[in-house]
C-alpha cells in the first residue's frame, strides 16, 4: 500500500469524491483541475510507456475502481473526477439548461424530461441524481445486461442528452469555475426504465435487396465489365452512402470514356437507372453524375500511363 496523503493537500477532498465513486462500482479517470476535459495525454503525445506500453489507452480504457490507482493519480494534482459511463455500467441522463439564458420562459432540460415520462405514462424515477455546475441535473441509471448502448445528444428531446460507452460526467465532489457538481439524491441508482431503453435503441433498418440493372450494350469488352461492376455497386448502396456510392463509381468509369472505350450516354444511363433504383431522386443522380464523370474525364491519364 501506498503512503497516505498528507490531509492538508487541495486533492484530498477530490480524492475522496474518486474513492467515493470507486466503492460504488463506477470507474473514474482524472479530469484537469478545475475543467471537464480528461487530463490524461492524449494519442499524439503517448510515450508509449507504463499503461501505454501496448499502445495508447485512453480515458475509458483507464478508468478504474483500484484505490491504489486512485491515490497515486490524485496524488499530483487536485483532479477533477471523471466517471466513465461504459464500464461502470451506467447511462446518465443529463439534463440541461438553455443555452439563452435570456429566454425565462423556456423549459429546461428538467421539465423537457418530466413531459416525456408524463407521454410515457410513468413517473419520473427515483435515482442518484447530481447537480451539475451549470444547475443542470445528472441523473444516473444502471444499464441493463447484454445492451451496449452509445451517447446521445437530443435525440429524446432537446436539453435532453445521454452518456453511456464512449461518454462520461463530471462527478459530484468536483468543481469548475462556473460552481460544484453536487449530490441531490444520494439514494441507489435504479435501472434504466424500459421506455427510456426503447427511445435509445437505435432502430435497425432492413437492409435493402439490390434492384436488377440492365446495363445498356456499346463499348469494349474491358469498359463494359467495369460498367456493370460498378453500376452493381450503386445499386447495392445503402441509404446514407448511395451518393457517396455513385460518385465515386462514376469517376472510375470516366476514364474509359476519355480514352473512347464506351460513350458517354452509354454510362450515363447505366449509373442513372441504377442510382434512381435505390431511392435517390433522378435530379440528384444527373447532377452526381455530372459532376463525376466531367471531373474524371478532365483529369484521365493517358491509357499508356494509367
Amino acid at each position: 500500500m501506498s503512503a497516505p496523503l498528507p490531509i492538508d493537500l487541495p486533492q484530498v477532498p477530490l480524492l475522496a469524491a474518486a474513492l467515493a465513486a470507486a466503492d460504488r462500482g463506477w470507474h473514474v479517470h482524472p479530469l484537469r483541475p478545475g475543467d471537464k476535459r480528461p487530463a490524461l495525454h492524449g494519442e499524439a503525445q503517448c510515450p508509449r510507456t507504463g499503461e501505454c506500453a501496448g499502445g495508447h489507452r485512453k480515458w475509458e480504457q483507464r478508468a478504474t475502481t483500484d484505490p491504489e490507482r486512485i491515490e497515486r493519480a490524485w496524488a499530483h494534482a487536485p483532479y477533477n473526477v471523471g466517471v466513465a459511463a461504459g464500464p461502470s455500467g451506467l447511462v446518465v441522463v443529463d439534463l440541461d439548461l438553455p443555452k439563452n439564458k435570456g429566454m425565462r420562459n423556456a423549459p429546461d432540460g428538467a421539465t423537457v424530461f418530466e413531459a416525456l415520462c408524463e407521454r410515457a405514462g410513468q413517473a419520473v424515477p427515483t435515482t442518484y441524481r447530481a447537480r451539475t455546475a451549470s444547475g443542470g441535473t445528472h441523473l444516473y441509471f444502471a444499464a441493463p445486461d447484454g445492451v451496449r448502448l452509445g451517447n446521445s445528444a437530443g435525440r429524446l428531446a432537446p436539453l435532453v442528452d445521454t452518456r453511456a460507452w464512449g461518454g462520461y460526467v463530471v462527478g459530484a465532489g468536483s468543481a469548475t469555475a462556473a460552481g460544484a457538481y453536487e449530490v441531490l439524491d444520494d439514494v441507489p441508482v435504479a435501472p434504466l426504465p424500459g421506455w427510456l431503453l426503447d427511445a435509445l435503441t437505435p432502430v435497425q433498418q432492413p437492409v435493402r435487396a439490390p434492384v436488377p440493372v440492365r446495363v445498356p450494350r456499346g463499348g469494349t469488352r474491358c469498359a463494359q465489365v467495369a460498367l456493370e461492376r460498378e453500376t452493381a455497386v450503386v445499386a447495392a448502396a445503402q441509404e446514407g452512402g448511395r451518393e457517396a456510392a455513385l460518385f465515386t463509381s462514376a469517376r472510375k468509369l470516366g476514364r474509359f470514356v476519355a480514352w473512347g472505350d464506351i460513350p458517354r450516354h452509354v454510362v450515363e444511363e447505366a449509373f442513372q437507372s441504377a442510382a434512381e433504383s435505390t431511392g435517390l431522386p433522378p435530379h440528384q443522380c444527373r447532377s452526381t453524375l455530372r459532376s463525376a464523370l466531367n471531373w474524371s474525364i478532365r483529369t484521365a491519364r493517358p491509357r499508356e500511363t494509367a
